[in-house]
């Protein structure tokens, strides 16, 4: 590894991302990319009493399914990095008790896939052969936690978005076919004073931009480089605001820039508002329809850039305003 400008990590020997997978909800599979997830399950409960059990499960079963398509037996992946959005990550960590792999939590909310894409992409390029990296979220259980009880049927602004019910994971190896992780650029906290929860893009968009920049600046790369640029999850307000601001910068990203809060639900169709969010937006699309293009050839390129904002219903009752966080990470065939 080298470190290039200020926060950007280039990989001399690039880690191998050899297998995905994802699971997702009901009204994800209603979604235009249904096609592309490997699992897409009938009601928000699959079969369990609890919204956090259910998604327990999901987050299990999605790492269990990306092991068994690797070919890669379970005691020769070396650290597994996961999280999600509930209270102490108890998702991922009762999800994968019985993994028998030593796990790390991790936290960065929406961003989290990318987050931990990117510490398994350093652990594999310092010492371990594999990593496997996951993140979940489940539009009940956080409804519950962050806003209100489904029970009393709350009018949700326009600005609001639809937290995604499923989760994604990767496979990271020093060996294989497939894309390979090229550079990360972990990003600093940007807090612009914004105190709307329900307007998350706009919280989070400063963020993107101010990483989006320090990786084109870092590698040289202008945003003509790459095939893709996907932020996760801004959806549709947050998505014009970084157009905006990033023109405003000096770079045009508006021919090859989308966000998978805006890819993985028809807003028309679905009533989804601004779009989808939660820490299995980025990583079930990325897991099913990005990885999908990587294997068709149809993309060489891809800068995804996942964002989250750093707050709890705590602090939003107290009267915080939200930090966002945005990491970018360079996939390449």
């Amino acid at each position: 590894m080298e470190k290039l400008g200020s926060q950007t990590i280039k990989f001399n020997t690039p880690p191998v991302i050899t297998s995905t997978a994802s699971i997702v909800g009901p009204k994800e599979s209603d979604g235009p990319l249904a096609q592309y997830f490997d699992q897409c399950l009938e009601d928000e409960f699959w079969g369990e009493k609890t919204w956090e059990k259910s998604e327990s499960k999901i987050i299990k079963e999605t790492v269990n399914l990306c092991i068994s398509k690797s070919g890669i037996p379970s005691s020769e992946i070396d650290y597994c990095f996961a999280g999600d959005l509930l209270n102490q990550c108890i998702s991922s960590s009762f999800g994968l008790r019985g993994l028998n792999i030593p796990f790390l939590g991790i936290f960065g909310a929406c961003s989290t896939f990318v987050e931990g894409l990117s510490l398994c992409a350093i652990i594999v390029e310092a010492c371990a052969k594999n990593a496997i990296c996951a993140a979940s979220s489940h539009f009940c259980s956080a409804e519950k936690q962050f806003r209100f009880p489904l029970e009393l049927g709350n009018q949700r602004p326009q600005t609001s978005q639809w937290t995604v019910t499923g989760a994604g994971t990767a496979i990271l190896s020093k060996t294989g076919n497939g894309p390979r992780v090229t550079h990360i650029t972990s990003g600093k906290i940007v807090d612009m004073g914004i105190k709307d929860a329900n307007n998350m893009g706009a919280a989070m968009a400063p963020a993107a931009l101010d990483t989006l920049i320090c990786h084109f600046k870092d590698t040289g790369r202008s945003p003509s480089y790459y095939d893709a640029i996907i932020t996760g999850d801004l959806g549709y307000i947050g998505k014009d605001i970084l157009i905006e601001l990033s023109a405003d910068k000096g770079y045009n990203i508006k021919s090859n820039y989308n966000d998978c809060g805006v890819m993985i639900f028809d807003k028309d169709k679905q009533d989804t508002h601004s779009g989808g969010s939660g820490c299995g937006c980025c990583a079930s699309v990325f897991s099913g329809y990005f990885y999908n293009q990587f294997q068709e050839k149809k993309i060489k390129r891809l800068l995804l850039i996942a964002t989250g904002a750093l707050m709890n219903s705590t602090s939003s009752q107290q009267g915080e305003s939200i930090p966002g966080i945005a990491h970018a990470i360079s996939i390449e065939l």
